[in-house]
């Protein structure tokens, strides 16, 4: 019996389940409050970082929307939004140049701290006290924090997705094996008719016989075809 064929369709859409969504919401609603708080009315790097934290987001939702029918379209937009938020992280670590802050040391009590809020919690709720109080390079050392560690994330989340797309293929391997699988179903049920008709073990003996003739024959033309 053949095995039941993967679903064309794959489940999809659960990104809210996402890690890196709920990280890459987190970052664009730091970010929507950071600019409002530190960077002045008509700068334009307000607009450039609200864009690449949206990207980041939105991109996570597209991908994971997209992989029930295209696995290629889903790590496209995965890399997409790890894109962006490596932009937007570029942006932060320009403002604290810009303005003499120190960006936290990797192993520095402050970064440890954010390192650790970040893996206990991506509620807004948590987070919020800290972007409408905290200074300008206390904010943007946090973003920093949350952005490293949501492209770190990103980046096992591609690696997870490539490896799963050459083992498993995307949608046309799947059409394929459901045409595969539905031929080899209307096969089986013809022979099984062709034997079926049988009146006697003589008749069943008979169509045997025939039935191993038109399979010879039809090997033999397609090895003629393939020049075998």
């Amino acid at each position: 019996m053949s095995a039941t064929p993967e679903p064309i369709i794959l489940p999809h859409g659960g990104y809210r389940e996402l890690l890196t969504y709920r990280k890459s919401d987190l970052i664009y609603r730091g970010t929507l409050c950071f600019v409002d708080r530190f960077l002045e009315h008509g700068d334009r790097t307000i607009d450039q970082m609200v864009q690449a934290a949206r990207s980041g987001k939105q991109n996570i939702v597209e991908g994971s929307q997209a992989s029930g029918t295209s696995k290629e379209t889903e790590i496209k937009l995965t890399n997409v939004a790890k894109a962006s938020l490596e932009e937007l992280l570029e942006d932060y670590l320009d403002f604290l140049k810009a303005h003499g802050a120190e960006v936290w040391p990797k192993d520095s009590e402050k970064a440890m701290a954010a390192r650790d809020l970040g893996r206990r919690t991506t509620e807004y709720a948590d987070w919020e006290p800290y972007f409408t109080s905290r200074p300008a390079d206390v904010v943007a050392n946090l973003l920093v924090s949350l952005i490293r560690q949501c492209t770190y994330l990103l980046a096992r989340q591609l690696e997870y997705l490539d490896n799963d797309f050459t083992s498993h293929g995307g949608i046309r391997e799947r059409m394929h094996a459901a045409r595969t699988a539905a031929r080899g179903a209307a096969w089986e049920t013809a022979v099984a008719d062709w034997f079926g008709f049988a009146e006697s073990p003589e008749d069943l003996r008979a169509r045997t016989a025939q039935a191993h003739d038109a399979i010879q024959r039809i090997a033999a033309r397609i090895a003629k075809k393939k020049g075998w």
